[in-house]
């Protein structure tokens, strides 16, 4: 077993950890980052939305992040997943997979959420390539194409009318009888958007790029690409929970300005606390809650050689 002792622990080497451990490095704060390599957005090619890095691969920029990383020594990440954590007397014990034992003053969770894909045939296939959930991500690719909605939330609707923001020709395919009210289905009509409420018999596609989406009638529809309107994304882990941090009615945990959180030194920053960020979104609460937590590090050391 080896033992260690950090100012800070972040668990989640994403934009929004590694923007957090950034910060921190540059304040002379001793850093250990826990990554287990294995990111929400490993099936997608292109990363969008990211002044200066619009288009990256979403491991070129982490590796990218990480390199810059290595002039500051008092940085260390670690490729390991996160086991268990304790809060005692002040303190964060934190013990991974591997068997490392890492003591620090503060914490700051980045681990975002993982998915949880709805059973249809050729979607693992198809999803992060031309089947997505985020328009601001992928959208403009498919811009003016034959698209689909796929889902039924009660929040349809409005994804409905985000997704038609990029392409008129748009069918909603619901799996099943949709939730939408009489009102709302005249607006589809009125938009020239049809609603398919047959059960998905498959995606087909090819390299991961849709065809057709086959419906149980025998019916097939050609599209190219297709917006989910829920992946079942839940929290990557709920190690938050056991410290004593609740989730909230949206299944995000509940934090304050900054990141902070009730219990002292403990931070949550991301989509683990906001659902959704992007990754600009991300890495500016990175920014944010390192340089908070900072000043609390300063006043603390201040206040302890008086």
């Amino acid at each position: 077993m080896e033992l260690r002792t950090a100012d800070v622990v972040i668990v989640g080497g994403g934009p929004g950890g590694l923007s957090a451990a950034l910060v921190l490095g540059r304040s002379c704060r001793s850093v250990v980052l826990i990554d287990s390599g294995h990111p929400r957005n490993e099936v997608t090619y292109e990363s969008h939305g990211f002044l200066t890095r619009d288009g990256i691969k979403p491991f070129e920029l982490r590796e990218l992040a990480q390199e810059q990383m290595k002039k500051y020594d008092n940085v260390s990440i670690v490729n390991d997943l996160v086991k268990n954590v304790e809060n005692k007397k002040g303190s964060f014990t934190t013990t991974t997979q591997n068997g490392t034992v890492i003591v620090s003053r503060k914490m700051i969770f980045a681990t975002g959420l993982k998915e949880h894909l709805p059973s249809i045939s050729g979607l693992t296939q198809t999803y992060g390539k031309s089947v997505f959930s985020c328009p601001y991500c992928d959208a403009w690719e498919h811009r003016d194409q034959p698209l689909a909605v796929i889902g039924n939330e009660k929040n349809l609707i409005h994804y409905i009318r985000l997704i038609f923001n990029w392409s008129q020709d748009l069918i909603v395919a619901t799996n099943g009888p949709a939730v939408l009210t009489k009102h709302e289905r005249t607006e589809l009509d009125h938009h020239g958007v049809r609603l398919v409420e047959t059960e998905i018999k498959e995606l087909t596609s090819t390299d991961g790029e849709l065809e057709e989406i086959a419906f149980a009638d025998g019916e097939s529809l050609k599209r190219k690409a297709a917006f989910l309107v829920n992946t079942g994304a839940a929290q990557a882990t709920m190690l938050p929970e056991k410290l004593g941090i609740r989730l909230n009615e949206k299944g995000a945990f509940e934090t304050k300005e900054h990141g902070r959180t009730n219990i002292e030194g403990l931070y949550i920053i991301g989509d683990a606390a906001k659902r959704f960020t992007g990754l600009i979104g991300a890495a500016s609460e990175g920014y944010e809650a390192g340089v908070t937590m900072n000043h609390e590090f300063v006043e603390e050391d201040w206040l302890n050689k008086v």
